[in-house]
């Protein structure tokens, strides 16, 4: 690993630089870090190990040794009123870094938002986070967690990882393909219209569409059917009236699970 504050260019991604280190408390938060220190952005980091990893919500994400655990650092993305997209985008990229660096071919399906599963089982993790820098900067941070050689005992979804599905991939071979997967799905989204053909990817691998789901928000647990993503990644659920209703948040369940 590099040392200490060294950066390099990220592989696949001239674009973009690197930053790895053997043991951090999370990347995300030395990427915000490095972000109220000025830097520009375009900033990978990368850790062996965590320490106060986290999920969605503020839950916990165990980071042994062997996972990937990466965070990209962002300063003022553009289109910057769509950044809600950006967890789409992410699990679009890390699907075809999987698939790339285990030599498969749609072995994950997705989960609304952005979460990875292979038969039911959670592979991944994603977390976006923003913030606005004293400077009025946006700083915009997607962390990435992966269970690469092996996976906890989670208490709201089963879990797996690629050792025990029978795939050899190390966390360095699978970030390889991240970053120059990030970086070719940021380009297509920062066009146009580009979030279109990500929408229609993503919906390639979704899990539960078409099924009966229960989602779970801060306020309410709501039932249907999801019927589709709408112009902007938001879940759309026909419920039983045959009335649709947009999710902006929240957590999805089979129903009867």
């Amino acid at each position: 690993m590099s040392e200490k504050g060294l950066e390099r260019p990220a592989p696949g991604a001239p674009d973009f630089r690197i930053e790895e280190h053997e043991s951090v408390s999370s990347t995300n938060n030395l990427c915000f870090e490095r972000a109220r220190s000025g830097h520009a952005g375009g900033l990978w980091i990368r850790a062996q190990m965590q320490t106060e990893g986290r999920g969605r919500r503020g839950r916990d994400w165990q980071s042994p040794r062997g996972n990937l655990f990466a965070s990209l650092l962002l300063i003022d993305p553009q289109p910057a009123d769509r950044i809600g997209e950006l967890p789409l985008v992410a699990a679009v990229a890390l699907s075809e870094a999987v698939d790339k660096s285990a030599g498969t071919l749609q072995l994950v399906s997705l989960k609304w938002p952005n979460d990875l599963l292979v038969d039911g089982a959670k592979l991944s993790g994603i977390l976006l986070e923003a913030e606005t820098l004293g400077d009025g900067r946006q700083a915009v941070v997607i962390g990435f967690g992966v269970n690469c050689v092996s996976h906890p005992p989670l208490s709201l979804y089963e879990a797996t990882d690629l050792r025990s599905l029978g795939f050899q991939v190390t966390a360095e071979r699978l970030f390889d393909a991240l970053a120059a997967a990030m970086a070719e799905q940021l380009a297509h989204w920062g066009q146009p219209g580009g979030f279109e053909t990500i929408r229609r990817t993503w919906l390639s691998r979704a899990a539960h569409l078409g099924k009966a789901i229960t989602i779970k928000t801060a306020q309410e647990e709501i039932t249907g059917v999801f019927a589709d993503l709408d112009a902007r990644g938001h879940l759309v659920l026909k419920q039983n009236d045959g009335r649709q209703r947009t999710i902006y948040a929240g957590d999805v369940f089979l129903t009867g699970d």
